[in-house]
């Protein structure tokens, strides 16, 4: 049975462009959120083979550390011609400095390395809600596209790059509003991240703090 989300809750994560992408979605259903950074929270050892292993290391590290329900994103890029790289390894590629104009770059140097000219790709959010005692829900959303040249300085990571199906422009170079394109009453998003939270608010946000 899904358990409904009231009162305060932690956000599982140290990246600060998901942690603002996060609160506004969270925002209009009142719900507190406090980031496991903000916390001082140690991030865990990313260990899984899957989106959904790594978001439930971070959701129940940080709701161990703190007695809180807590939620964590597990995202990344897949790109068709690469055999769905860098995928669960998004983040890595970036290395220790987040350096996403590098991870851009390395994409496409891989594409050119293998004569590639597909350029389909799809983004990949797994969100995991888990409770102290141990109660877990999973929402998944994915978002398909093309990698194009970078554009734009809005949103974080491989945003730049990717235009998603239907659209002319970049995530990067949507804003927040646009880049989740979120319809309450259709029940609709267009982010993977958004897809996957508009799944969660279905299951486990309360009718009364719906819009």
């Amino acid at each position: 049975m899904r358990r409904p989300l009231t009162g305060k809750v932690v956000i599982a994560t140290h990246n600060a462009g998901k942690l603002s992408e996060m609160r506004e979605l969270l925002g209009p259903f009142g719900i507190e959120a406090v980031s496991a950074g903000e916390l001082g929270l140690p991030e865990p050892d990313e260990t899984g083979t899957m989106f959904a292993e790594n978001a439930a290391i971070k959701a129940h590290a940080a709701t161990r550390a703190t007695g809180l329900p807590a939620f964590a994103d597990d995202s990344g890029l897949c790109v068709d011609a690469l055999d769905g790289a860098p995928g669960i390894f998004s983040a890595r590629w970036a290395g220790p400095t987040k350096d996403f104009a590098g991870a851009m770059a390395r994409i496409f140097a891989e594409l050119d390395a293998r004569g590639a000219t597909d350029r389909r790709a799809h983004f990949v959010s797994a969100l995991v809600l888990a409770w102290p005692d141990g109660h877990t829900e999973l929402f998944e959303g994915r978002v398909f596209g093309d990698i194009v040249e970078p554009r734009g300085d809005a949103g974080f990571g491989y945003d730049p790059l990717f235009r998603p199906d239907g659209h002319v422009r970049t995530f990067g170079e949507m804003s927040a509003e646009e880049k989740h394109g979120v319809d309450w009453r259709a029940g609709r998003g267009l982010s993977h991240r958004a897809r996957a939270f508009v799944n969660l608010a279905r299951e486990c946000l309360t009718p009364a703090a719906r819009i």
